[in-house]
């Protein structure tokens, strides 16, 4: 059955008396390179295209209904209640219906319908779509990230250098194939292809380290905003990859980066930025800092070439070709990001000072700003003792999980993960005591090392306000407690070894807000224009 004649296919499902009871009273047809998507007011059924892309292969009836099948089985995973299962499409008496008696010509993904408004692109359209809707879903992609295990042969057949690089060059091969030589020199794909390579190149021992350690995953494949529902009852992710494993076995930045770059391409930099951080925060990887803006790059590539079939495919109307174009272009603009330096100079900034002066809020607060992740001793110390963050470890002062050599340990781990952060251009900021010099030295030379501006910003309160604080804390990632609250303060060693412009007091017994305004000032942040 040719891509031609199969659009009877389609067509004929088009009548509500094609469906079972209850039948719809309309049905809308969305096209894409790869499916029909035939959707009734209360369901769906998505039919695979007798297609061969180069990278799928749908030509034959047993690979559509196979394929059909893995969908409903891998997006179980993250869209729970919404694949209802696999539905014959029937030739009954010379016509089309979705199920019932009849010969069997195709196959179809049945599925519960969505509402359109609690999609994630649908809701950032409108607006609707906040910080706190970003941070959910990056917490549940590393939730699910977690238990997406592969054997160790399978990560690394799939997430080595050489295979990572096979998909890269692969994707500029088919895109080449597609248009016109003038168009590829007009979106600089040499120039994109050689950037990529170069990184593999240049970055192979680490993305071998991160496939051989546990980093590769069964994750999804297709991580972009329109595939995402914040439902009242709880968040679904729909559209994983099912044809290929190749392509969904992989380092799980390809997916976060996936996400992060669709915001990006909705000019929502902010966004995607907290989508990282929450992400990095969420699953203790902050090395993926190291390799998220290749997998930007190729994950920009990879839609401008979706974008490109699409455009190229005489089945479709004009108007969806001339809309797949222009997403083509904007997406291989996108994917010359990477070879850009940040608008926003990166920097390091440090946040120190007693326990309970508010420095994790203060921290949090500049994240914010900065749009950039916040990297804390006291999540660092209860990942490396592998407790939960919230497990209290109430050593006695100075012994346990708080022995200098301990700490010593903590504070080098924090300036590593910091280091991965600022190798890739961003700012990091880093939540802790920093109580000695010598301390605060060691994050001083990090910013040295890396040729960012550093600045230390201490938070200060009068000893009661702290105790009273200490008093009321509710239980967290921070162990401060007033037992050890005047031990630790009298062994604070006083901040004086920085110049003006790296240094920061900050009182925080006033109000936050206040506080704010006046670290906006001293400490640069994004501007507001950059922030919708």
């Amino acid at each position: 059955m040719s891509v031609t004649a199969s659009r009877a296919l389609p067509d004929q499902l088009l009548r509500p008396e094609a469906w079972p009871a209850p039948r719809p009273a309309t049905v809308e047809l969305i096209e894409t390179h790869v499916s029909w998507v035939l959707r009734g007011e209360r369901e769906v059924v998505k039919i695979k295209k007798p297609v061969e892309l180069g990278f799928l292969d749908f030509r034959s009836p047993e690979r559509r209904r196979q394929a059909c099948e893995d969908e409903v089985r891998l997006n179980a995973r993250l869209a729970p209640g919404v694949y209802l299962g696999v539905v014959p499409i029937v030739d009954r008496d010379g016509s089309l219906r979705i199920g019932g008696e009849g010969r069997v010509v195709d196959w179809g993904v049945h599925m519960r319908r969505l509402a359109d408004g609690l999609r994630a692109d649908a809701m950032l359209a409108g607006g609707g779509l906040r910080p706190r809707h970003v941070d959910t879903l990056a917490e549940a992609i590393a939730d699910f990230h977690a238990g997406a295990e592969v054997p160790r042969d399978t990560a690394l057949r799939w997430a080595s250098p050489e295979a990572v690089e096979r998909n890269a060059r692969e994707n500029f091969a088919q895109t080449r194939a597609l248009i016109r030589e003038s168009l590829a020199q007009e979106l600089d794909l040499d120039r994109i292809e050689r950037w990529q390579t170069d990184f593999l190149r240049d970055h192979a021992p680490l993305l071998a380290k991160r496939a051989s350690g546990g980093r590769a995953r069964d994750g999804h494949g297709d991580l972009r905003l329109e595939h995402v529902y914040f439902e009242e009852s709880g968040l679904r992710v729909i559209d994983c990859v099912e044809f290929d494993e190749r392509y969904r076995v992989a380092d799980v930045c390809a997916d976060v980066a996936f996400l992060s770059m669709d915001l990006a391409a909705q000019g929502r930099v902010d966004l995607a930025e907290r989508f990282l951080a929450r992400y990095a925060r969420a699953a203790d990887d902050y090395e993926l800092y190291e390799v998220a803006d290749f997998y930007e790059g190729y994950r920009a590539c990879v839609r401008g070439k979706v974008a490109t079939i699409l455009a190229n495919d005489a089945a479709v109307s004009e108007d969806v070709r001339d809309r797949a174009a222009a997403q083509a272009r904007r997406h291989f603009v996108l994917a010359l990001a990477g070879t850009r330096e940040w608008l926003v100079p990166p920097a390091l900034v440090c946040v120190g000072g007693l326990i309970a002066s508010g420095k994790s809020t203060v921290a949090e607060a500049l994240g914010e700003a900065l749009s950039c992740p916040v990297v804390d001793a006291d999540r660092t110390r209860k990942r490396m003792l592998r407790v939960e963050e919230t497990h209290p470890l109430n050593d006695p002062p100075w012994q346990g999980a708080y022995d200098p050599r301990v700490t010593s340990r903590v504070y080098g781990e924090v300036l590593s993960r910091a280091a991965s952060v600022l190798a890739s251009g961003r700012s990091v900021v880093v939540d802790a005591s920093f109580r000695s010099h010598a301390l605060r030295a060691n994050a001083r030379e990090l910013a040295r090392v890396h040729g960012v501006r550093f600045q230390f910003v201490e938070c200060r309160a009068p000893l009661d306000v702290c105790r009273a604080r200490l008093a009321h804390r509710e239980r967290g990632p921070s162990d401060g407690r007033l037992a050890i609250f005047d031990d630790f303060a009298a062994r604070f060693e006083p901040v004086d070894e920085f110049s003006a412009g790296e240094y920061v007091p900050l009182d925080t017994a006033r109000d936050l807000a206040a506080s704010l305004a006046e670290l906006r000032e001293k400490v640069g942040t994004w501007p507001p224009a950059l922030v919708a």
